[in-house]
């Protein structure tokens, strides 16, 4: 029997009663501090999308980090606020120890066939064979969930404090071992760019993610058709200011389909 992909086993929930469940953090997935925060973030999704409640599937989820989660057990709970006739509005929390770890909210819908059009479109990048694979030997473990190839604005060869100038990262991305797209994990890899800060001044500071929203701009069938295969990702900041900085990203298939978008904000300290 073959083993349990390390998401899969990331992602088991059991449930404890309506709307709530049972997980655990994973030393598969450890950061710095805490477990990587696009696999909590995909918990909770993963949350809702095994909520008998559940209409459609994922447009929107926000995540507001409010602790790291320690080694262990922690609860999600599920709350559908409001539902209409094609979309649904949820509220989550990750809890341990009785404190609020991350706070969550998520907007579901059944799409239907309308007219549709990408104006972003994806950038030119050799294909992700003919580019080198990160060595993440003695890095934080959850690097080694990926297979990271970056095109451009990979990790800063020396730390020296130096101004690159451009916060830009151009990568291929997939799963390790490779494993059929859905929607955890598209929103586990829509936080895979280490920080913008430290691409622009390559100086690792104390940082840490205060809080994402993934859009996911495509239904289920095309996120199924994805596969396993890599997606190109594009990430950068816009301004860094009082201790706080932004950074936004986009994820398109290997056959050019814009995926998802996300827009985080992110905690630093000098």
């Amino acid at each position: 029997m073959a083993a349990e992909h390390p998401l899969d086993a990331a992602l088991a929930l059991a449930p404890v009663a309506p709307g709530r469940w049972r997980g655990a953090t994973s030393p598969l997935w450890a950061n710095m501090v805490g477990p990587f925060g696009g696999i909590t973030a995909a918990q909770a999704l993963a949350a809702v999308l095994r909520d008998e409640r559940r209409l459609g599937d994922p447009v929107a989820l926000t995540v507001n980090f409010c602790a790291p989660l320690a080694a262990g057990e922690f609860e999600i709970r599920t709350e559908p606020v409001r539902t209409n006739r094609s979309t649904q509005h949820w509220t989550v929390a990750v809890l341990q120890d009785g404190q609020t770890a991350l706070a969550a909210t998520a907007m579901t819908a059944t799409r239907r066939p309308t007219w549709s059009a990408d104006e972003a479109a994806p950038p030119a990048a050799p294909p992700p064979q003919h580019v080198a694979r990160l060595r993440a030997d003695g890095a934080v473990a959850w690097l080694a969930r990926y297979d990271l190839r970056f095109v451009a604005g990979g990790f800063p060869a020396h730390w020296d404090g130096a101004d690159s100038g451009d916060s830009r990262t151009l990568l291929w991305v997939r799963d390790e071992p490779p494993r059929p797209l859905d929607f955890a994990a598209l929103a586990a890899m829509a936080d895979v760019f280490y920080p913008r800060l430290w691409r622009r001044r390559a100086r690792r500071v104390p940082i840490g993610t205060v809080s994402m929203t993934v859009y996911f701009l495509a239904e289920g069938d095309t996120v199924a058709r994805a596969g396993s295969a890599p997606l190109l990702g594009e990430a950068h900041a816009h301004a860094y200011r009082a201790g706080y900085f932004d950074q936004s990203a986009r994820l398109w298939s290997a056959s050019g389909e814009l995926l998802a978008t996300s827009h985080q904000v992110v905690y630093y300290k000098e």
